[in-house]
């Protein structure tokens, strides 16, 4: 026999006394209804072996805590009145039920089930899912860890935990186990929701034996599949037991008339934490950044400047979504009546042209793989076909290059404003030669570049962030026709802070500041403001900036001023404002130049060298797939190096080095040719490579030396090859 304590906001506890089961969890279909005890009464066709008790205690009014608008016909007892406005993120949900109604939100075609469901249907699961959330016990303001990659389920998950006052606590299923615990632990989470069973599985033993759950969430997968004979004591509930437990409990509470006298309903404020995120940790174990409500509705009510989303739009979606540039995405795109459809990197290619999608939100690689795909793809050509495409695309580039000129969108550090007269004369120039020009590029866009684009859809834009965009495929991308938006952000502002729009969208920067950002830009040692056009820490403060690291106010302290100005750590200017010439359109807009915390200092006068331009540059070579910059405090500089060996063995055959019946290229060989074509990458450069270190195994998620959100962890690179650097030096 079961005995099952059912309180006010039917926190279930479990005993047994079973012991052939690993993980017993029985409710499969459960009416739940008041009685006179004020306990809830739990019947099922497969529960003969549970018992209810109730006792007199359970008289004590139960607090709950809701999104306002959302569930704003609940009879909120902190104050708080029914809200038209959005108070809470998942607030979100009922505008966009009640506009959008039987339109498709999500597409979901490589889980079991395929899922597809409308904006109605998922504001129901997601009130369904906060519901179930409280009839198995979590109770508000509690952190409750989320462990789990892109999928609708995920979202629901997300925002189920949201509506019911919880915070979520979220992470990626690819992280180490030894990662998970820490940010599990660090969190003070209560208990575990994971992906599937494979991903718990790993993971098990260790959380089994060093963490305390009440319970385990599986979103995906059958919980006949988890190990776990260790430990009986852990309760199991799959997704559709929260969604069931849920509704039925909804469903109770909306029939008896007195059933909500029971509990006091309190709304969510808009600074109440939401969300913790764990920082990639890219310098050092990754901290807890807490993000509100407010936080996250500022960057939903502002990004449509940004990506001018239409009702019926297509998003495709493939990045981690516990991480913030995701997420805050995600959350404004359904507020415009979007479609979104999961996918997977290895799903990728084939879905652009399947699918088609109007947006792509992702990373700069993302970009820089589909712009590798197409050079190959070039490569592969026919003689005539190739130099034909070859000679299209060199045109377009000079073409683009002319009209940023006459259009005002050029970069510029100088602070004096150029006279009219020369400004003029550039003008004409610059529009005498893009007509020249234009004629062969419009050919090109109907013989090339109009497959280019049906293969990879993006019909309105690309939108890039989380890193630096290289300047090779943001040009190359913008001479095809295809939109490429570049923003960015970091986990600390929720994360997106400036971006490229349409109307703006100057090659080689980050754009404007969103509505209501500001920033400036402060020398590193004295924090003077400086003027535009000088180089310097770039700050960022608006209503997105986080409410600090969790249980860390030293860390919070050291990133965020008394004034609430934001750290970001990273180097960067502002372009001047000039009336007339090149850039007269760009002024105000952001250059970022990378992170100060990667600058190498050479012990040769201590010579200041920022890596992430000189790695840029030597990407443009097909011949390097992964650079990581070396050389803190020694007298020049190296490289660790993963050379891409298909090009290498292409190179190789084509240049007789080795005969087309050889497979391998000798080290040195390889060595030889990286030489070259760092000296042909790096000739403008203010430095140059010196020793270079070749490694096989690419930086990957899974061997660590990547974050998942695909940004190389530098000094995890330099600690793993340390012994081999060093001796690159003597």
């Amino acid at each position: 026999m079961m005995t099952i304590p059912i309180t006010f906001n039917h926190v279930c506890t479990f005993s047994h006394h079973y012991s052939d089961h690993a993980l017993p969890m029985f409710l499969t279909r459960i009416t739940v209804s008041s009685t006179k005890w004020g306990c809830a009464r739990v019947s099922s066709s497969k529960l003969s072996h549970f018992r209810v008790s109730c006792h007199p205690k359970t008289e004590t009014v139960q607090r709950r805590r809701c999104s306002p608008f959302l569930e704003s016909s609940l009879p909120f007892g902190n104050g708080a009145v029914a809200s038209d406005e959005w108070k809470a993120v998942p607030d979100i949900w009922r505008s966009s039920a009640e506009k959008y109604g039987d339109k498709i939100a999500v597409v979901d075609p490589y889980h079991d089930p395929p899922t597809t469901m409308t904006y109605k249907e998922l504001e129901q699961i997601i009130l369904d899912f906060a519901e179930g959330l409280r009839v198995i016990g979590v109770r508000p303001d509690e952190n409750l860890a989320l462990f789990a990659d892109n999928s609708c389920r995920w979202l629901v998950a997300d925002q189920g935990m949201m509506a019911s006052g919880v915070i979520n606590v979220v992470r990626g299923s690819r992280s180490s186990a030894e990662e998970l615990l820490q940010i599990y632990n660090h969190s003070e989470s209560v208990a575990l929701a994971v992906d599937n069973p494979e991903m718990f599985n790993r993971i098990a033993k260790t959380f089994y034996s060093k963490t305390c759950m009440r319970f385990i969430l599986l979103l995906w997968g059958k919980k006949s599949d988890l190990v776990g004979e260790a430990n009986k004591e852990v309760p199991v509930f799959s997704f559709r037991e929260v969604i069931d437990l849920g509704r039925e409990s909804r469903m109770a509470l909306s029939d008896a008339h007195d059933a909500k006298q029971h509990y006091v309903y309190e709304a969510i404020n808009s600074d109440d934490v939401a969300t913790l995120v764990y920082t990639s940790g890219t310098t050092g174990n990754p901290k807890g950044v807490m993000l509100t409500h407010r936080n996250l509705l500022h960057q939903i009510k502002n990004l449509w400047d940004i990506v001018p989303a239409e009702v019926g739009d297509r998003f495709l979606s493939m990045l981690p979504p516990w991480h913030a540039y995701e997420r805050a995405c995600e959350y404004f795109i359904f507020t415009c009546g979007t479609e979104q459809v999961y996918t997977t990197v290895r799903n990728l290619k084939d879905d652009l042209g399947r699918y088609q999608p109007h947006y792509l939100i992702s990373v700069p690689l993302v970009f820089e793989t589909l712009y590798s795909g197409i050079q190959k793809q070039i490569s592969k050509s026919s003689f005539v076909r190739k130099l034909v495409a070859q000679t299209f695309i060199t045109v377009s580039l000079a073409y683009m290059e002319y009209k940023r000129i006459y259009e005002g969108k050029c970069l510029t550090k100088n602070k004096q404003q150029p006279s009219y007269v020369n400004s003029m004369l550039e003008w004409l120039w610059a529009r005498a030669i893009a007509a020249i020009l234009l004629p062969v590029h419009l050919l090109a866009k109907k013989l090339v570049y109009s497959k280019i684009h049906s293969a990879i859809g993006i019909s309105k834009a690309g939108i890039s962030g989380g890193a630096s965009l290289p300047w090779q495929v943001d040009k190359f991308f913008e001479a095809i026709g295809v939109n490429i938006q570049n923003g960015y952000g970091l986990t600390e502002a929720s994360p997106i802070t400036a971006a490229r729009s349409l109307r703006c969208n100057v090659i080689g920067s980050i754009g404007h500041p969103i509505d209501h950002t500001e920033f400036k830009v402060v020398d590193s040692e004295t924090d003077e403001v400086l003027p535009p056009g000088s180089k310097g820490i770039l700050k960022v403060r608006g209503p997105q900036v986080m409410k600090g690291y969790y249980k860390n106010p030293s860390a919070t302290n050291l990133v965020i001023d008394r004034d609430g100005w934001l750290n970001t750590g990273d180097i960067g200017w502002i372009v001047p404002h000039h009336s007339t010439g090149r850039s007269r359109k760009s002024g105000g807009v952001i250059v970022v130049d990378g992170r100060a915390k990667n600058t190498i200092v050479l012990s040769t006068e201590g010579q200041n060298v920022e890596p992430a331009e000189l790695e840029e540059a030597a990407m443009r070579s097909s011949l390097i797939q992964q650079i990581v910059v070396v050389g803190q405090d020694k007298r020049r500089l190296g490289a660790v190096i993963v050379p891409n060996k298909e090009e290498v063995l292409k190179v190789a055959r084509e240049l007789s080095i080795i005969d087309s019946n050889h497979s391998e290229v000798s080290e040195e060989k390889v060595t030889s040719l990286i030489y070259k074509e760092l000296n042909t990458w790096m000739s403008k450069s203010s430095f140059q490579i010196g020793p270079i270190l070749l490694v096989k195994d690419p930086f990957t998620i899974d061997n660590g030396l990547m974050t998942p959100t695909m940004k190389i962890r530098r000094d995890k690179v330099v600690a793993q090859y340390r012994d081999q650097i060093d001796n690159l030096f003597k």
